[in-house]
């Protein structure tokens, strides 16, 4: 079993690759809907901005900056749960890694949209197709999965 140190430290890899990832895919299909690729990020900021910052697209520090904290810190604290149940069983081959991310994600994606009330959502349901928003919770655990294989080969 693996400590809570060594859990936390492991988040912080996985779930800022995670963060990266969604954050990317997150851009790339706000474009692909004719949106501006900032608008899923900001939007992450309604809890502070209200819900006209899905329709903000450019860069500042209240909407994006914001936004993205929000998001990375959102991701981390998914990464922890996701370190901490895959620290349990200790895989180290890619699929099962793959696998248990995936199910993490699908998770987090049920607790966002399900269980947490409206202000603290993503946001990303007012910029994206819930297509779109289930591509980006796939791109978060494909962050999660690559961030814990960077884990287990860099401190073995």
């Amino acid at each position: 079993m693996v400590g809570w140190v060594t859990t936390l430290r492991f988040a912080l890899t996985s779930g800022s690759m995670a963060s990266a990832t969604s954050t990317a895919a997150l851009a790339l299909l706000a474009r692909a809907e004719g949106k501006g690729a900032l608008q899923p990020v900001n939007s992450t900021s309604h809890w502070r901005n209200g819900k006209q910052a899905a329709s903000f697209r450019k860069a500042d520090f209240a909407h994006t900056a914001v936004g993205y904290a929000t998001h990375h810190a959102a991701t981390v604290f998914w990464a922890v749960l996701f370190e901490w149940w895959i620290g349990m069983r200790r895989p180290v081959a890619a699929l099962p890694l793959v696998r248990d991310a995936l199910a993490v994600s699908a998770f987090a994606a049920v607790v966002d949209y399900g269980a947490t009330p409206k202000r603290f959502t993503p946001g990303w349901e007012f910029v994206l197709s819930k297509r779109s928003m289930a591509v980006a919770y796939a791109a978060m655990a494909l962050g999660l999965a690559v961030g814990a294989l960077i884990n287990r080969r860099t401190h073995r």
